[in-house]
């Protein structure tokens, strides 16, 4: 198999027009432009959100050679918002109705071998289409264009089509290996008879967790039998010596399987994959049948100015970001399927993930809910190796009940794999469960009240898991540079909110909502278009609320203090509350290089956390009797008074 990435080349149009399609188009006043990329550069704030919202064109010439003659060529676009229109000199190839999955044609049949042919790209990114997420109001700029990458495949006609990999953990050294493999038509029948297939399993070398003994583990894998829609079921069997896929040591694995004929090798297609278990029971959820409290944060796949198209470094970035700044052990992926290279770096780094697909609050027509499905299926094939996807989140967010659509979304899932659970994210209690997992946004606190309710309050049904997918967001949206109490309030009330849920033993756990600051629509977030909601700002700098989450961690030693004791922040000058937020052991306070006080973890009244917030109580110490010549019972009451 041959690939070739097509991401520079590209020419672009605001404007498509059927001339784009003739061979023979003047194009020299077209944008050159390299994916991934945006159809609309945007500003900071202060935007509207029609600037984005077009029919675009991108256009490129693709010199075939004549060796490509009788084989396949697969066309991929990972990314494009958000409905799509390829064609190839000239002729309409195929249309693809959402943004946020990719899609694959062969494009063998329109090519000109042995000459130059032109792809065009037709691409509709305005918010009137009749596809998810719209059709109603959306809490999240959409954006436009070919955001993620674009690649050629070229195969022969007999070629493996797709494989999902079961890596099941059956002890702490000891897993099950299940493949399914879908051949092309061609391959089929010779591969099952004459036995075409082989396969290999290997360790994968990752900065996270490397392999340190011999990395050439190779075991064979054995073909079975042919499944009668053309699936060809590879052998389960027992693979030893293996480590587990975890958050804290995520061992990656590789299957190589390989297509021969005549012991020629015609094809080659490699899954990377872990071997764990993950299960929500009625008290919680547990990977590898340890039990494990989630604690993550939404994620939006949006940047300042160029919307969705950054590149796979940025990409990784954001998963490193929650994982190793902010000390996060998951991520939701809301409320659509993010880069591959994202979930990538997440499997690398043993990152949970929610993922789900396409949508917000509003459920469209016959024809809408039918794409909806389409999406389900595209988001669960496409993603489904990924060992960081812990559940499929397959109801549309915050939506009301619908039986019949829901009861689909659910057959779909667990008929593409009996791996995960589903779960389906609403904003209202006791709503029908059809799902595995009753997944609900919570925005109970506001300040005083509990940070979470009891599950019982939530779903009627208590025998199956209960996670929490958002909280604080709209109830307390901060600004950077909000007055110094604004910010500690906000950070206090992150707290609060994993401190209770931590303290509910049936509760998997939360998702904090959210990551970062992101661009709105005008009946959301501030006058601006910024929803100021992130422990983050849009840049990914850290607010004060991100050292609530960093100190969860064990990894790196965190320290973070709300005041910068500028008495001229704060109401008649009084410094009021001062927290410390830290994963220490303990913190030693001086003034002026004179000892005040040591603060230890036990100081903390969170005590649903690692590492709670500590209050600052005493800012004078002994100093009075020290430096002042008070007798100590004086300056006792008299530091308590200043204190005070």
């Amino acid at each position: 198999m041959e690939k070739l990435f097509l991401n520079e080349g590209w020419k672009f149009t605001e404007e498509f027009t059927e001339v784009l399609l003739a061979t023979d188009t003047d194009i020299s006043g077209l944008e050159d432009v390299r994916l991934p990329h945006t159809c609309k550069e945007l500003p900071y704030h202060y935007f509207d959100e029609n600037l984005y919202q077009m029919v675009s064109g991108y256009r490129r010439i693709l010199s075939v050679p004549m060796e490509w003659k009788d084989k396949c060529v697969f066309f991929t676009c990972e990314g494009a918002a958000h409905e799509a229109v390829l064609y190839v000199n000239g002729i309409e190839v195929c249309k693809h109705s959402c943004g946020y999955t990719a899609f694959t044609v062969d494009i063998a049949p329109y090519l000109l071998f042995g000459k130059e042919n032109v792809l065009v790209l037709k691409v509709d990114s305005r918010e009137t289409l009749n596809v998810p997420p719209f059709g109603f109001v959306i809490d999240y700029m959409t954006f436009g264009g070919v955001y993620r990458e674009v690649y050629l495949e070229i195969k022969d006609k007999q070629h493996i089509k797709d494989v999902f990999v079961k890596g099941k953990a059956k002890d702490e050294y000891t897993g099950n290996l299940i493949c399914q493999v879908e051949l092309s038509e061609a391959a089929v029948e010779s591969a099952c008879e004459k036995k075409m297939l082989r396969g290999f399993l290997q360790r994968v070398d990752t900065d996270c967790c490397p392999v340190t003994e011999d990395a050439a583990f190779l075991q064979p894998v054995k073909v079975l039998e042919k499944a009668a829609d053309g699936k060809v079921v590879v052998l389960e069997q027992e693979v030893s010596d293996i480590l587990l896929w975890n958050t804290k040591q995520p061992a990656l694995y590789e299957v190589i399987l390989e297509l021969l004929v005549d012991d020629k090798i015609m094809d080659s297609y490699t899954v990377r994959f872990g071997f764990r278990n993950v299960e929500f029971r009625a008290d919680g959820f547990y990977l590898n049948g340890e039990k494990i409290k989630i604690r993550g944060l939404n994620r939006h796949q949006s940047y300042p100015y160029v919307g969705y198209a950054m590149p796979e470094s940025m990409q990784r970035l954001d998963a490193d970001i929650l994982k190793f700044e902010l000390g996060c052990n998951a991520a939701r992926n809301s409320h659509y399927p993010q880069s591959h290279h994202f979930m990538n770096r997440c499997d690398e780094i043993g990152l949970l993930v929610f993922t789900e697909f396409p949508g917000w609050q509003h459920i469209g027509d016959e024809e809408w809910k039918k794409q909806a499905c389409e999406n389900a299926v595209e988001m669960i094939t496409q993603y489904r190796n990924h060992p960081s996807i812990i559940i499929w989140g397959i109801r549309i967010n915050e939506s009301q009940d619908d039986d019949a659509f829901y009861t689909e979304t659910n057959r779909i899932a667990h008929e593409l794999d009996d791996t995960r659970p589903t779960g389906g994210v609403r904003n209202f209690k006791k709503s029908h469960l059809l799902e595995d997992v009753y997944t609900y946004n919570e925005f109970v606190h506001d300040g005083k009240k509990p940070g979470c309710e009891p599950k019982k309050n939530i779903t009627s049904d208590m025998s199956k898991g209960y996670l929490i997918t958002e909280y604080n967001g709209h109830m307390y949206p901060t600004k950077p540079f909000d007055w110094e109490e604004h910010r500690l309030e906000h950070a206090l009330r992150h707290a609060r909110v994993i401190n209770d849920v931590g303290k509910e033993e049936d509760i998997a756990g939360s998702f904090g909502w959210c990551m970062f600051d992101y661009n709105t629509h005008k009946d959301f977030g501030s006058g601006d278009r910024i929803c100021y909601h992130g422990v983050t700002d849009m840049f990914r700098n850290s607010k004060l609320a991100a050292s609530v989450y960093a100190s969860q961690a064990e990894e790196n030693i965190v320290l973070e203090v709300s005041s910068s004791m500028d008495i001229g922040e704060h109401p008649a000058t009084i410094l009021g509350n001062v927290y410390i937020f830290t994963n220490a052991d303990a913190v030693r306070m001086y003034k002026n290089n004179h000892f005040i006080k040591e603060y230890k973890p036990t100081d903390s009244t969170f005590d649903g956390i690692p590492h709670g917030p500590i209050l600052v109580d005493d800012v004078v110490g002994d100093l009075l009797e020290k430096e002042e010549g008070f007798g100590k019972k004086q300056s006792e009451m008299i530091a308590g008074a200043l204190n005070y």
